[in-house]
């Protein structure tokens, strides 16, 4: 048998009681693994009276109110934290570090807010803070990034990190529904909050994206800087017109190093190939790619939150935590992947310094010299279209018509310039959007 491994938990929601129910169900299999099966002896929460029953590896947890109560208690070994928020979760994972006390967490918003700090004291008391669960919910991203990829020079990395707003986008491309109406639709189905802002207005993803790229290029990532936009502007009009180019919309968080090598960071609603792996990623799944020198691009998916799926992320970390525990191991792997003296403070490019193809809508009205207005606009900033369709609704008594033009290879500065110039004349344009085009060479 191996050393008994015992764990203080913070939480005991949804996430918190699939680490139980895995930690039961699965006890045979982690003991023939692990040597123990590692069981939950303490527990923080709120309400300790609203907690259901537990299964067998917490049924003789003790409760506390206290989080902090399961740094102090020399039966915890391993503090668990699936509670989320900054406090006092921050408060509990510093003090449990100072204490040399391995945390594994799934909290992507502490991490993105006050990972360098965290991480560097984890390293200063050469112990573990280990955080699968922060990105992607059962995707082994993190793993692959700070131990399968140890010998690679990432490239670049793109993803589906939110599932609810690959669910919204996913309704509206596939069964042409609203925004609005695709959103009621999540929040019934349960994958989406009463208050989705930080899902749909790109929030959630940006958190992630600072954590892999941290991982990815052994960089400092300062969240603020990273160019966020949502789907909230996006319409079953968009999809339609996209998928009739051969594109379909996802909301993508992106990093990837350019030839000055500065990274470049953003989360936003982008047209993806019909092809592409990533185009086919619907519903509430999640799926990451990450292109490296030595292994090209590998595509990993699947279930980005749930009860299980999360918790299988939090159990695995558990594992693997107890194993260097039960081998004296503590820090063992840099928890971001490089020791905190190889790191370094990110260069971000600017994101109007940028090339890519893009996709541009207009409404407009529907008369003789709009066209040409457009172009000459799009030529002064040297952006050249490649192709457009022009479209008007059949009895429109205002006259509009939606304009769509696909751009060749542009400066991202260049056209929100003539965006810009363009929306000054409000007597002709009454409403101008642009959407980035991904493809496999981009930068």
């Amino acid at each position: 048998m191996g050393k008994k491994i015992r764990i203080g938990m913070a939480g005991c929601g949804v996430v918190g009681g699939g680490v139980i129910e895995l930690l039961s169900r699965n006890a045979g299999l982690i003991e023939r693994r692990l040597g123990t099966v590692p069981e939950v002896t303490r527990i923080a929460v709120r309400h300790p009276d609203r907690v259901r029953t537990l299964s067998e590896a917490a049924r003789n947890a003790t409760f506390t109110t206290d989080p902090l109560a399961l740094v102090d208690d020399p039966e915890v070994d391993l503090v668990v934290e699936v509670m989320g928020g900054l406090e006092p979760a921050g408060s509990l994972l510093r003090r449990a570090l100072e204490a040399g006390k391995p945390v594994v967490t799934a909290n992507k918003a502490l991490l993105a807010e006050q990972g360098t700090a965290l991480l560097d004291l984890a390293e200063q008391r050469h112990t573990d803070l280990y955080f699968e669960a922060a990105v992607a919910g059962g995707i082994p991203i993190i793993r692959v990034l700070r131990e399968g990829l140890s010998a690679d020079r990432v490239l670049r990395l793109r993803g589906i990190v939110n599932g609810t707003s690959n669910y919204i986008l996913s309704r509206m491309s596939r069964e042409g529904m609203s925004f609005e109406e695709a959103l009621t639709a999540a929040q019934a189905a349960g994958f989406a909050e009463a208050d989705p802002t930080l899902d749909v207005g790109g929030g959630d993803a940006a958190h992630k994206l600072a954590i892999l790229a941290s991982l990815a290029f052994g960089v400092h990532v300062d969240l603020s800087r990273i160019p966020t936009v949502g789907i909230t502007d996006i319409s079953a009009g968009d999809h339609d017109i996209a998928q009739g180019f051969g594109y379909v919309i996802k909301h993508l968080a992106r990093a990837a190093t350019t030839e000055s090598g500065e990274l470049e960071l953003s989360v936003e609603p982008m047209l993806v190939a019909k092809e592409s792996g990533l185009a086919n990623i619907h519903g509430a799944m999640n799926a990451i790619e990450v292109e490296s020198l030595g292994l090209g691009s590998s595509l990993l998916a699947g279930p980005g939150a749930g009860s299980l799926p999360t918790a299988m992320s939090v159990v695995s970390d558990v594992i693997d935590v107890s194993r260097n525990l039960q081998a004296g191991a503590q820090g063992r792997v840099p928890p971001r992947a490089y020791p905190t003296d190889a790191m370094e403070g990110a260069s971000i490019a600017r994101r109007d310094d940028a090339w890519a193809r893009a996709y541009l809508r207009f409404e407009v009205e529907d008369r003789p010299g709009v066209l040409g207005f457009l172009a000459t606009r799009l030529g002064e900033e040297s952006v050249s279209i490649e192709r457009m369709v022009q479209r008007r609704g059949a009895g429109d008594p205002e006259h509009r018509a939606s304009v769509v033009m696909l751009t060749h290879r542009a400066n991202l500065g260049a056209v929100t310039r003539a965006l810009r110039t363009v929306s000054e004349r409000k007597d002709l344009v009454f409403s101008a959007k642009a959407l980035r085009i991904e493809s496999s060479d981009s930068p």
